[in-house]
């Protein structure tokens, strides 16, 4: 069996290629977090979306409970860890915070969930690190996470 090796000439155009996509997750952002009972609001830039925002292009509506706050959190719990690509960074009893990454590039978005209990609901954001476009990623991991949430009936 030859044994194959890669030219000379390649490795720089390979080490290129490596360092572009490792450095796709961009650095974690300070701004996380819950600050006065709410999320961090979104960049200007589209590639975000939050149920703490003003922004009609950034809203998204918050979840609304339809079982107990404890079963809720539970379950979106489950669910989240369930998703692929997904590495969990905090988590407490009413706050969670998880990068999830790209299939192709490995790009970083960062999905937050705070869970509040007195009001019925689990206020969420979900945004890219880096680039300004995000093609609807963000918007679209909240809405099927909804949705997967709404056939378990753990939401209204």
């Amino acid at each position: 069996m030859a044994r194959r090796t890669i030219p000379f000439k390649s490795l720089p155009l390979l080490l290129s290629l490596s360092l572009f996509l490792f450095s796709c997750a961009g650095s974690r952002p300070t701004n996380l977090g819950v600050t006065a009972d709410r999320l961090s609001p979104c960049p200007a830039s589209p590639n975000c979306v939050c149920s703490d925002c003003d922004s009609l292009k950034h809203q998204v509506p918050p979840f609304v409970l339809a079982v107990s706050a404890r079963q809720a959190w539970q379950a979106v719990g489950e669910q989240i860890a369930a998703l692929p690509r997904t590495r969990i960074i905090a988590v407490s009893d009413v706050y969670l915070h998880v990068e999830c990454r790209s299939a192709i590039f490995g790009f970083v978005d960062d999905l937050e969930l705070h869970l509040r209990p007195e009001e019925g609901i689990i206020a969420m954001r979900s945004a890219a690190r880096l680039g300004y476009y995000d093609f609807g990623a963000n918007r679209r991991r909240v809405e099927e996470l909804r949705t997967t949430l709404r056939k378990k009936e753990v939401l209204h």
